[in-house]
């Protein structure tokens, strides 16, 4: 290698080599602070487009689980009013039942009838009560609850209201329903056990709706945990390789600033020749 006082290319090649490895050090720095290979549009263009795609449909499918939550919730909570429902019209059905027997007396009767009516007037609260973030399925307050089933919003699933109020479709049963006397309780138990069986309808249709949110909800889950994984793979760092860089980068570095003051050394080597 030639020596030169005007021009020490030794010099400039050392500091060339530095420089390469100091960009190379800080960029590794960088995605162990970050766990990121790509952070930045700069770092791969093309990649962070991929992976800002794939962010579009995570945030979209997470909306649509909030969505599915809700709906789970809410028909949850309707099934367990329903079924509420359908015991108080069983102890209802029982005391209609025993007020069909002929040989009972007065106060007997008045007692079973005073029961019936306890039992009558609490379906009404548990209506009222089967609400979820303002939502009704039971008490005839609003018809059929879309939610979303798709990130683009194109699809929903349904859960189907059901009116469960008294003297309704569903529950034949009127609020002033009596069992004071042996006709009366034969009639009103034959509106009791259709009311039963039209409830019991009723939370079928509900429940197997439910059973599809809860199985779309799942799917879709799996689907965004597919995505997030894809989305990692593609930016996320190799941070057990990159911590074997940083450690051969530093020393990259170390050798790099040695043999730059070694090149920067030569000239004055080169003047004390005349000395």
């Amino acid at each position: 290698m030639t020596i030169s006082v005007q021009n020490n290319s030794a010099a400039l090649l050392a500091l060339q080599n530095l420089n390469r490895t100091t960009d190379q050090l800080a960029n590794v720095q960088q995605e162990i602070a970050t766990t990121l290979a790509v952070s930045q549009p700069k770092d791969s263009p093309a990649v962070w487009a991929t992976a800002q795609g794939q962010k579009i449909d995570i945030d979209g499918l997470s909306a649509v689980t909030q969505s599915l939550n809700r709906a789970s919730s809410i028909s949850d909570v309707a099934l367990s009013a329903g079924q509420s429902v359908v015991d108080l019209l069983n102890q209802m059905k029982q005391d209609a039942l025993s007020a069909q027997d002929p040989q009972l007396d007065a106060n007997s009767r008045q007692a079973f009838n005073t029961d019936f009516a306890g039992l009558l007037q609490r379906i009404a609260p548990t209506l009222s009560n089967a609400s979820f973030d303002g939502a009704n399925l039971l008490d005839g307050s609003g018809g059929d609850l879309r939610f979303l089933a798709t990130a683009d919003a194109t699809q929903v699933v349904t859960l189907p209201a059901q009116n469960l109020s008294l003297g309704g479709g569903i529950i034949t049963v009127s609020s002033t329903a009596s069992i004071s006397t042996a006709q009366a309780a034969s009639a009103t138990m034959a509106q009791i056990d259709a009311s039963i069986s039209n409830v019991t309808s009723a939370l079928a249709k509900i429940g197997d709706q439910a059973k599809l949110v809860s199985a779309h909800n799942t799917l879709v889950q799996n689907l965004s945990n597919v995505l997030q994984v894809g989305m990692g793979d593609l930016i996320n760092a190799d941070t057990e390789a990159d911590s074997a860089r940083l450690a051969a980068l530093n020393v990259q570095q170390q050798l790099g600033e040695q043999s730059l003051n070694i090149a920067n050394s030569m000239p004055t080597v080169l003047l004390s020749l005349f000395r």
